[in-house]
């Protein structure tokens, strides 16, 4: 970097939404020429990632969860590592630990791979909760304690986890502190039968992922996040999230949390920077609900799904 080369923080004061819808284009583009479909979870992730928030891909395996994370990480020029869950997995492994050196006859933390702008936790609920808590401090407060010494995080940083819906009798649920952090739960689903038929010819030989360029820097998703952590949410708006929240709390056993709340229009915020807005409108608040809200809810087993429960929150809260 030379002296006069801008840092991300003043380049985000000249930064337009139009500019970042800009980048955000190219990053889905590229991606594109990886995974085939999908463009609508691609959104998704990146309008959190615009917003500060931390992704759950749950589906079957072999999909392309881990492989569309991996287009992701590599569409932008910043750190990537990745950590493969496993029963026999320790949070140290995670957090990285404090080593004894013998020339300097003192204690270095090494750094795990938690140290990253992107983290990708591969089947997370492989590993047991103790482990999967590892995380938790690096998502919530951008930093990572170890041994009585506090170590931040990579800025910008972002989590996505992947997670095993088959083999329950192999897995660990994760706790409710856990799935609250995250700010959306995303499912991928089965591809069509044209979409898959072009993967398969896109994938015969080398794999399209080891071509895959970045499209964005570094200094380009933190100015994008600055942006977007300024796009205005009116009272109204917010009221009407707040309507949402409550409603919730009132017709389920574990109703939308004040964080799902907080991250939920984070998200809209990053709808509307995807949709060319300075400003929050209620069909960003709706659209980003249906990944922000459901894995929050829990009902009594004798009620409504909740997925459901949250249609019915939708229709039953009025716009104001």
């Amino acid at each position: 970097m030379t002296g006069t080369e801008p840092t991300a923080a003043s380049r985000s004061d000249d930064e337009t939404v139009e500019e970042v819808g800009e980048t955000v284009g190219r990053v889905i583009e590229n991606v594109g020429e990886v995974i085939v479909g999908h463009r609508e979870v691609v959104e998704h992730i990146l309008t959190a990632m615009l917003g500060r928030g931390h992704i759950l891909l749950e589906d079957v395996p072999g999909v392309g969860k881990t492989m569309l994370s991996r287009a992701i990480a590599a569409s932008f020029d910043c750190s990537f590592k990745r950590v493969q869950f496993t029963p026999d997995l320790l949070p140290s492994d995670v957090t990285g630990a404090s080593v004894y050196n013998q020339e300097t006859g003192a204690f270095e933390f090494r750094p795990g791979p938690i140290f990253a702008n992107v983290v990708l936790g591969d089947e997370i609920n492989r590993a047991p909760p103790k482990t999967q808590s590892a995380l938790l401090e690096a998502m919530e407060e951008q930093q990572v304690t170890v041994d009585g010494q506090t170590h931040a995080v990579p800025q910008p940083f972002t989590v996505i986890a992947t997670q095993n819906t088959v083999e329950r009798d192999r897995t660990y649920d994760l706790p409710m502190a856990e799935l609250d952090r995250f700010m959306k739960k995303l499912e991928l689903g089965y591809p069509e039968e044209k979409e898959e038929s072009e993967m398969l010819e896109r994938v015969v030989g080398r794999h399209p992922i080891e071509a895959v360029e970045p499209v964005a820097t570094l200094s380009d998703l933190e100015a994008a996040r600055e942006v977007t952590a300024n796009v205005t949410v009116e009272k109204p708006v917010r009221e009407y999230v707040t309507r949402l929240a409550r409603y919730t709390r009132e017709h389920a056993e574990l109703g939308a949390s004040p964080r799902a709340s907080l991250l939920l229009l984070r998200a809209a915020q990053g709808r509307a920077v995807l949709e060319g807005r300075e400003y929050v409108i209620p069909d960003d608040v709706q659209t980003e609900a249906e990944v922000v809200y459901p894995h929050r809810l829990r009902t009594r087993l004798d009620e409504t799904p909740t997925g459901e429960l949250f249609e019915e929150t939708i229709d039953a809260v009025p716009l104001e």
